[in-house]
């Protein structure tokens, strides 16, 4: 996964610190980077440093020693290997990162990974932009950057990082059966600029190939559509329970009931049926695609 910001800023006056911002609203998140701070610190005077001399080995100033020992800042993967080194730790320290590895990203995206993870079917339909686990990891940043409020440059990576780690769906063994239906719209606009977003529908073409994934294109000119009402996904699992979200319904928020579900799942059949089959939506994506 590639990040833009890689952490390893040099000197006290270097701007890049060592990892990402704690959710405060995290609290088993911030739990683990508290435990993995503390060990560090137990390393760093047990090694006889002070954290400005720790800092001066590593390439960073004494506050961001102190932030990441107190708990404040996730620490990246490479900031865990160098940290044990420099203490001495063997190896400890360093395969600490599993441990924060999940805690990066946001707690929302984490559970949404757990259920993704553990799915072995996944319906969805996209209105506005293109599905997070179809867009290219350009296309997710472009998308991020233009949220209003802002997000700082830091959680615009973290956002893109942990979009582009979901994805490993795609490859999982045995195959989750995937379907997404996407708008017209949602392919014709331009965000990001132009060849981001022929990227993007190149990797759209690409992910159709894969013979588990079925994407469908809602074409705007249908008279009729089930989706008006927005955004919508079904996640089923091998014990026969399921989870379904649909946008303006049930509080957007996740819902197990079978009542609930049988009304997600009735919209998602009546959209698939209502748009371009599989076949007929990898022939309009080239047509797009063309047209540029």
């Amino acid at each position: 996964m590639s990040m833009v910001d890689d952490g390893t800023g040099r000197g006290n006056e270097a701007v890049d610190e060592p990892g990402w911002e704690v959710d405060p609203d995290d609290e088993s998140g911030a739990a683990v980077v508290a435990a993995v701070g503390r060990q560090i610190k137990a390393w760093r005077e047990a090694a006889g440093l002070r954290a400005g001399e720790l800092g001066s080995m590593l390439g960073y100033g004494e506050d961001l020693i102190y932030k990441v020992e107190g708990g404040s800042r996730i620490p990246r993967p490479e900031f865990m290997d160098a940290v044990d080194v420099a203490v001495g730790a063997g190896g400890k320290l360093a395969a600490m990162k599993p441990d924060i590895a999940e805690v990066r990203y946001p707690k929302k995206i984490r559970e949404l990974a757990k259920l993704e993870a553990a799915a072995v079917e996944l319906s969805a339909y996209g209105s506005h932009n293109i599905h997070g686990l179809l867009q290219t990891e350009e296309y997710a940043r472009a998308l991020f950057g233009m949220r209003r409020p802002s997000f700082s440059h830091d959680d615009v990576e973290r956002l893109v990082a942990a979009r582009v780690a979901r994805q490993s769906i795609f490859s999982r063994s045995p195959a989750p059966e995937l379907s997404f239906v996407q708008e017209e719209v949602t392919l014709r606009r331009h965000l990001g600029g132009r060849m981001v977003w022929r990227r993007q529908l190149e990797h759209l073409l690409e992910v159709s190939e894969l013979r588990h994934v079925e994407i469908q294109v809602m074409p705007t000119s249908r008279d009729e559509h089930a989706g008006m009402g927005g955004e919508m996904q079904v996640l089923k699992f091998k014990d026969g329970s399921a989870v379904g979200r649909s946008e303006g319904d049930f509080g957007s928020r996740p819902v197990s009931d079978p009542k609930h579900l049988r009304i997600i799942e009735l919209r998602c059949g009546i959209i698939r049926a209502q748009a371009l089959n599989p076949r007929e939506s990898r022939a309009f994506i080239e047509q797009v695609l063309g047209e540029t």
